[in-house]
Parts: structure tokens; C-alpha cells; sequence
């Protein structure tokens, strides 16, 4: 049940710093997966970018409603990202875990 409303809480950080700010939702959801939850730095990097994905979509399509959003921009900022995080992704499979972990905080800070 601890381990339920830890999720809710930090999940509810994730998505309203993803709503508000449009991002940030990695730095906050791999911690908190990592200390709150358990989960190895593997494992949270995954489910983060999942999060983050259902979560984003969810934000941008409020913002599409406003007429927020600038699709040409987004779709060649993303198209431009596609092979780095993919290779990323890759390497990151075959780090040690505190390799992994050491890496992040030293992106995130």
C-alpha cells in the first residue's frame, strides 16, 4: 500500500511538472523510481520513459487545443533525436548499474 501511494504522489510530481513545464519529467520520475519504488537504474530509465511519454502526449494535447504548439519545430526537434536516443539506449543496456546511475546525476545536475 506504501509503495502504491509513493507511486501516486511522485507521479502526480512528474505530471504536473510535465504539464506546467513541458519538461523535466526524467529527472523527477528516475529518482523517484530508483529511491521511492526500488526500482533497479535500468529498470526506472525504461518505466521513466514511458511515463514520460503518456504523460507528454496527455500535456501536449491541452496545449494543441490552445494553439500552443509549433509541429514543424517539434517534428524536426524530435526527428533530429530519434538515432542519439536510440544508440543511447543501447549503450546504456550494456553499463553497470552505478555506471548508469552516476551518469544521470551528473546530466541532471
Amino acid at each position: 500500500m506504501t509503495a502504491l501511494i509513493l507511486s501516486l504522489v511522485a507521479g502526480g510530481v512528474v505530471g504536473l511538472t510535465l504539464g506546467a513545464l513541458g519538461g523535466g519529467g526524467s529527472l523527477l520520475a528516475v529518482p523517484a523510481l530508483i529511491y521511492l519504488l526500488g526500482f533497479t537504474p535500468a529498470a526506472a530509465t525504461t518505466a521513466g520513459l514511458l511515463i514520460v511519454t503518456v504523460t507528454s502526449v496527455t500535456a501536449l494535447y491541452t496545449h494543441a487545443r490552445a494553439g500552443n504548439v509549433r509541429w514543424r519545430a517539434g517534428a524536426l526537434f524530435a526527428a533530429a533525436g530519434l538515432l542519439p536516443a536510440a544508440a543511447a539506449g543501447a549503450a546504456a543496456a550494456r553499463l553497470p548499474q552505478p555506471v548508469l546511475t552516476t551518469a544521470f546525476a551528473v546530466v541532471a545536475a
